[in-house]
């Protein structure tokens, strides 16, 4: 169970606010109390329903919709909801099958299953969805070279032990050495093939600048060549599945906020601070309104985040983005359906790379 508040309903007014969560979910429309008294478990008089939901009201878990004598869910009432009252739900056959299938595709690169795996998990949710690979704690570097590509331009090129490939374009000054350049690559073959990216990073910021001057007086440019190379590898990327599906979300926002939610999901930093990633244990996690972010931009969405395992690998994230009206039963139940499949496909590929 997720933690929540303290201060507890009463088994009623908890199966009435239920009620109302589910029903609202899937209507979309205010829920009455001649509606509840069909639905729930239990007997009760329509005139007792409506008093207890003012209770709800009063404790800020509801709040009535002015056209309307039903009532609505509030993102305090949405928290009560997933903190003490959700089950997640099993996930069908056909989605278990869809996951497993989708998954299934033979991949050249981590980076493949993992960008189609935020496409999968969209089309399964209709929401947006994020991946991030395993931790590149342990990934060695292989070697790295520089490609001529005619008019001063040159394609860095890196190569990792788990054979990932990053590369990148590149000017370089018409007045450096092509020999001196050459001796370089040497140099940093010699020096730091064999080692985690995350010591290359640090040895790029200590002994290597001072060794490069034996060969460039000014090795600054190709410092920096090496350094976002390097970086690229080793650092977080977020693949992002169902940008589109973000704009049929909320009909009320306007365009101009619309357009900065969009813009939001090409900026990692903003990316990382809303996706926990120092989330602890292995639960699936749901943060609601302005849980996410500090501002209101987010205010009407839900994000649901879980980490998943792949060995001595590492591990890696997945998340939706979804309304905070969305079916928390069924997200959080592909969702962790999802992260132990895309966890065993990983593990299989790692298997197949370094036993072959």
């Amino acid at each position: 169970m997720l933690k929540g508040s303290d201060e507890m309903l009463t088994q009623r007014q908890e199966l009435i606010l239920q009620a109302i969560v589910r029903q609202f979910t899937v209507t979309g429309q205010p829920v009455g109390s001649k509606l509840l008294a069909e639905v729930l478990p239990f007997k009760v008089s329509s005139a007792t329903i409506r008093n207890e939901m003012v209770v709800l009201e009063h404790e800020g878990l509801v709040k009535k919709e002015h056209s309307s004598s039903g009532r609505v869910p509030s993102k305090q009432g949405y928290r009560y909801y997933v903190d003490h009252l959700l089950d997640p739900a099993m996930i069908s056959a056909t989605d278990s099958a869809m996951i497993h299938n989708s998954l299934g595709t033979e991949f050249q690169k981590i980076d493949e299953i993992v960008s189609h795996s935020a496409e999968i998990l969209s089309n399964l949710t209709s929401y947006t969805a994020f991946t991030l690979k395993p931790e590149q704690q342990n990934v060695l570097l292989s070697g790295f070279r520089l490609v001529d590509l005619g008019n001063s331009r040159v394609l860095g090129i890196l190569v990792t032990d788990s054979g990932e490939v990053e590369s990148q374009s590149f000017t370089i000054p018409k007045r450096v050495d092509p020999e001196a350049l050459e001796a370089v690559i040497r140099l940093i073959n010699d020096q730091l093939v064999g080692l985690p990216l995350t010591e290359v990073v640090k040895r790029l910021n200590q002994d290597i600048p001072v060794q490069l001057t034996q060969y460039l007086a000014q090795p600054e440019g190709f410092l920096r060549i090496f350094d976002t190379v390097v970086n690229r590898a080793a650092g977080e990327r977020f693949y992002v599945g169902g940008r589109f599906n973000l704009l049929g979300m909320d009909e009320h926002k306007d365009g101009k906020a619309m357009k900065a939610i969009y813009e939001l999901l090409d900026q990692s930093e903003r990316l990382s601070s809303m996706i926990d990633l120092d989330t602890a244990g292995d639960e699936v996690t749901v943060k609601i309104g302005s849980e996410i972010a500090k501002d209101k931009l987010l205010d009407d969405y839900a994000l649901i985040t879980a980490k998943y395992q792949v060995d001595q690998y590492g591990e890696g994230i997945i998340a939706v983005l979804g309304p905070a009206q969305m079916s928390y039963a069924r997200t959080i139940g592909l969702v962790d359906a999802f992260r132990h499949e895309l966890a065993k496909r990983l593990l299989n590929y790692y298997h197949h790379y370094y036993d072959s």
